[in-house]
């Protein structure tokens, strides 16, 4: 077995390398490694707790759900920005180039599409969520907390999508 530079694994496999992106992938990337470092952590100390007093910390859960749909949301985003979506690859990887230029372009475009609905109609909900003084269940803290991360992240991926866009439609 030998050693392999990331490189040089990247020039054996073009299809694993990264596109050129205005906003870096890395973004994505180390935002899913803290996310995911935080849930450990959250985790391992809600067990440790547990294990010793037999009681549970009560805001991990929610803390916990919280961050798997931020991790969700975040890999979403990562997804679209490297086009590794969901598609049917029959229709996305056959036919004409330019048919399959026009697929792809038309999958970004839609995505693009609904995270912009997505942030307009997740902005609306940050809104009543503030107006009416909501509160999560848990722990007490302001919902708008929680749920202003969704249409950030739906900007994030929509920005994302309409890059895909460009950048599939710059391709000869």
């Amino acid at each position: 077995m030998t050693d392999s530079s990331p490189e040089e694994l990247a020039a054996a496999n073009p299809a694993a390398q990264d596109e050129k992106t205005v906003v870096p992938l890395k973004i994505e990337d180390w935002l899913t490694v803290i996310v995911m470092a935080l849930l450990a952590l959250i985790t391992f100390a809600n067990v440790l707790v547990r294990y010793f007093t037999s009681q549970s910390f009560a805001w991990t859960e929610e803390i916990s759900v919280f961050l798997m749909i931020v991790l969700a949301l975040v890999a979403g985003s990562a997804a679209v920005a490297r086009n590794r979506n969901i598609r049917i690859e029959y229709f996305a990887e056959n036919g004409s180039p330019a048919r399959q230029r026009a697929l792809a372009r038309f999958g970004a475009l839609m995505v693009f599409v609904l995270f912009v609905l997505m942030a307009i109609l997740s902005s609306r909900m940050v809104y009543d969520d503030i107006r009416y003084g909501e509160t999560s269940p848990g722990i007490g803290v302001p919902a708008w907390w929680y749920s202003i991360w969704l249409p950030i992240m739906s900007v994030a991926i929509a920005g994302r999508a309409l890059g895909l866009y460009i950048r599939r439609g710059r391709r000869a």
